[in-house]
């Protein structure tokens, strides 16, 4: 059999399906939607290995992140919808009825694919902007989401009055019949958009901020910003999700600005007992003068009290009358002066030791500075070899610090042995540097 019977036949087979519309438009459709498919696979090739290509290039590094959210694949996906929509005019004997109902199908596919196509731009763009230097202080995410939600809304608008082959305005003013049915839906999405916007514009909060709000039990880093929930990682490891909103119906505290100075703050109290405290005696006054970190501040003082106590004349031989140094006010002044030559303390920030109201739990002593760094393990070193330092030199101002009794202390009170107190004959400050 030659080629021209084949075509012979082929041109009969074809004519004879006149006598049947139906199987006639079914095998076009069937051809169309074949080639159609065909087409689309061709055009995804073409772009996905054209846009590989350029992006090769230095100049062209963002179409990887287009590839990697597949913008382009979900471009090449409108191509058989395309081809069905302009290419039903060319089916025979399809009836008119058949055409409108198949060409809004295929129309409301393009409509949805240009529609993720679009949400792929707008994740890709997000990637570009998280490598850029604003992403650290400025979080787009939220509004992004936003975005895409209005998209995917307006979208499936468009698709079903498409699909339903009416306007899409018709639609439209069915929403705005239900808008207070969509306020009540939507209601945490709103509240966590304006949050988000205050936020944001006024630098409230930052990815990477330390935040601690303890409503929730969150107490760590921020590593992400959304439009309904901002996510803390604990220090523990553990993450919580925080409604947006809710950082600004409640208060939270934002650790950035110690960051920022370069110092963080050591506030922590000695209790002293109370029965410790007294006049110091002219032996101690002497061995106090020796330690170089009270020597300034022995001679001032031992000055400005003889002169005081000059000035009042013959009454002040009686000692309630004449101003005299304490062991406290001593240790307060010495604590002072170890806390400005410590090497790790930083020295252009308020840096004091006051003395808080006396209570049942003795003198509070507080210390008040900042350390040199805000890494946390290395704030609790320092802080921790300052305190230890500081309790193992009261004895030698012949203080003690205050604590409940204890069980052995009891003991020894049963026995007979009594509580030991420091005693005020003790050995030479040691060198701060000894610590």
């Amino acid at each position: 059999m030659d080629f021209q019977s084949l075509w012979l036949r082929a041109q009969h087979l074809w004519g004879a399906l006149d006598q049947h519309p139906w199987l006639h438009a079914t095998l076009g459709l069937i051809l169309l939607f074949g080639v159609a498919l065909a087409l689309g696979r061709v055009a995804r090739y073409v772009i996905i290995h054209g846009i590989k290509l350029l992006s090769r290039q230095p100049a062209l590094h963002w179409l990887s992140d287009f590839l990697h959210n597949k913008v382009f694949h979900r471009l090449a996906q409108t191509v058989p919808s395309l081809v069905v929509q302009f290419g039903l005019n060319l089916v025979p004997e399809l009836t008119e009825v058949a055409r409108h109902f198949l060409g809004n199908g295929a129309l409301a596919f393009t409509i949805l694919f240009q529609m993720l196509a679009v949400g792929a731009l707008l994740n890709a763009l997000l990637d570009i902007y998280a490598r850029t230097e604003h992403a650290r202080t400025r979080s787009i995410k939220g509004y992004v989401q936003l975005a895409k939600m209005i998209l995917y809304i307006f979208g499936a608008i468009i698709i079903v009055a498409t699909l339903i082959d009416r306007s899409p305005l018709l639609l439209l003013s069915g929403l705005g019949a239900m808008s207070a049915v969509i306020l009540l839906v939507y209601k945490d999405t709103l509240l966590s958009f304006v949050a988000g916007v205050q936020l944001t514009s006024n630098d409230m909060l930052r990815v990477g901020d330390w935040i601690e709000v303890p409503q929730v039990g969150a107490d760590g880093d921020v590593v992400d910003i959304t439009l309904h929930t901002v996510k803390v990682q604990n220090f523990d490891k553990t993450i919580v999700s925080i409604p947006t909103w809710r950082l600004m119906s409640e208060s939270f505290k934002n650790w950035r600005g110690m960051q920022q100075a370069g110092g963080r703050r050591i506030k922590r109290s000695l209790f002293i007992d109370s029965s410790g405290v007294r006049f110091l005696r002219q032996d101690e006054i002497e061995r106090l003068t020796q330690v170089h970190l009270l020597t300034d501040y022995m001679g001032r003082k031992q000055a400005e009290l003889q002169s005081w106590n000059e000035a009042q004349g013959n009454v002040a031989s009686v000692a309630a009358n004449r101003r005299t140094m304490t062991n406290l006010g001593t240790f307060r002044a010495y604590a002072l002066a170890y806390l400005k030559s410590h090497p790790d303390i930083q020295p252009n920030m308020t840096c004091m030791v006051r003395q808080m109201e006396t209570g049942a739990e003795g003198v509070p002593l507080e210390i008040y500075c900042f350390t040199r760094t805000t890494v946390w393990v290395e704030y609790e070193r320092i802080q921790g070899d300052i305190f230890d330092y500081l309790l193992a030199v009261l004895p030698e101002f012949g203080l003690g610090v205050f604590q409940q009794p204890s069980g052995a202390d009891m003991r020894a009170g049963l026995l007979g042995g009594g509580i030991r107190l420091p005693s005020a004959d003790a050995p030479s400050i040691p060198s701060p540097m000894q610590e």
